[in-house]
């Protein structure tokens, strides 16, 4: 099993709709994609915002791409949520979930 793991930074008075969006939209489109096994959304609120880190869960490497394109590591942010940041990872990491 591959972790995919991302950061972003998120408006101070923003981060219930960009939860909202990751419930509604983000998280039953990568349910529909072969290969993904869930998600933790992981919090903490900073003096500059609040910031989150996505872990997903995959099969391999290769369902990866299929949902992130031939470079996996690049970050898929919507449009829709690029409103609510200040920052983000342009590229997330791949970790082997060994325990």
């Amino acid at each position: 099993m591959i972790c995919r793991r991302w950061r972003g930074l998120v408006k101070p008075d923003c981060p219930a709709p960009y939860l909202e969006h990751l419930r509604s939209k983000t998280f039953p489109q990568l349910g529909r994609l072969p290969g993904y096994r869930g998600a933790s959304v992981l919090r903490r609120t900073l003096t500059s915002g609040v910031e989150f880190i996505v872990e997903t869960r995959w099969d391999s490497l290769e369902a990866i791409v299929a949902f992130a394109g031939p470079d996996a590591e690049v970050a898929v942010v919507p449009e829709e949520a690029r409103r609510w940041m200040l920052e983000y990872d342009e590229r997330a990491r791949h970790y082997e979930v060994v325990l």
